[in-house]
C-alpha cells in the first residue's frame, strides 16, 4: 500500500505539473491537431523519458543532501522561498492572464519522439522543479531514500508527465478556444497549491523536526 501511495503521489506532481500552460504541452497540442495522435504520443513519451533522467539525477542529489544536515536545512528555506515566488508569479499570471506562445517546431521532418527529447532536455525549469518537491516529499517523510522507492516514485512521475501531456492532446481544441480561461484558473489552482506548500514547510522549519 505503501508503494502505491509513493507511485500516485509521483504521479499528481509531475500531472500537476504539466497543466500550466508552457512550451511543450502546447506543442503536444499542436501535433494532435495539426498531425495525428501517433505523433503526439511519440513526442509525449520522448518529452517523459528525460524527465525521467533529470529527476532520477535530482533523487541522488537529494539523497546527499540528507547527509549533510546544515545544507539540507539552508534547502528548506529556500524551498519555503521558492514555494512563495512560484505561488506568487502564479497568480500574477493569472490576474494578467498572460497567453503563452506557440512553439514553431513542426515545420521540420524530425521524428517527433526526437523533438520530444530535445525539447525536454532544452527545458532547465523541472531541474529545480524536480529538486524542491523531491526534498520536500522525503523530509516530510512521504518518500524515502532507497532505491526502490525511487524507482516506484520515477516511474509514477513519467506516468503523470504523459497523463498531463495526454490532456492536452485530447483535450487540445477545447483548450485553444478556452486559452484565456483556462490560462487564468490552472495558474491560480498552482498558485494556491505553491503558497500552501511554502507554508506548511515554514511551519515545519519554525515548529517541527525539519532533520
Amino acid at each position: 500500500m505503501h508503494y502505491f501511495i509513493i507511485f500516485w503521489v509521483g504521479w499528481l506532481v509531475s500531472f500537476l505539473g504539466q497543466l500550466p500552460l508552457g512550451t511543450m504541452s502546447i506543442t503536444s497540442t499542436q501535433i494532435a491537431v495539426q498531425e495525428n495522435f501517433k505523433n503526439a504520443w511519440l513526442y509525449a513519451i520522448g518529452v517523459a523519458i528525460v524527465e525521467i533522467i533529470y529527476l532520477r539525477l535530482t533523487l541522488y542529489g537529494v539523497n546527499w543532501i540528507i547527509q549533510h544536515k546544515l545544507l539540507f536545512e539552508v534547502l528548506g528555506w529556500l524551498t519555503v522561498a521558492v514555494f512563495l515566488v512560484l505561488g506568487v508569479i502564479s497568480f500574477i499570471s493569472a490576474r494578467k492572464q498572460h497567453a503563452e506562445k506557440k512553439a514553431l517546431l513542426l515545420n521540420n521532418k524530425l521524428n517527433r519522439f526526437f523533438l520530444g527529447l530535445s525539447m525536454s532536455a532544452l527545458n532547465p525549469a523541472q531541474v529545480p522543479f524536480w529538486f524542491i518537491w523531491s526534498s520536500y516529499l522525503i523530509d516530510n517523510k512521504v518518500l524515502s531514500t532507497n532505491f526502490t522507492e525511487f524507482n516506484i516514485f520515477t516511474a509514477g512521475c513519467g506516468t503523470g508527465t504523459i497523463s498531463g501531456l495526454a490532456l492536452y492532446m485530447y483535450g487540445g481544441n477545447w483548450l485553444i478556444t478556452k486559452m484565456n480561461t483556462s490560462t487564468k484558473t490552472l495558474n491560480s489552482i498552482m498558485g494556491a497549491i505553491f503558497v500552501i506548500a511554502a507554508l506548511a514547510q515554514l511551519y515545519r522549519m519554525l515548529w517541527g523536526k525539519f532533520v
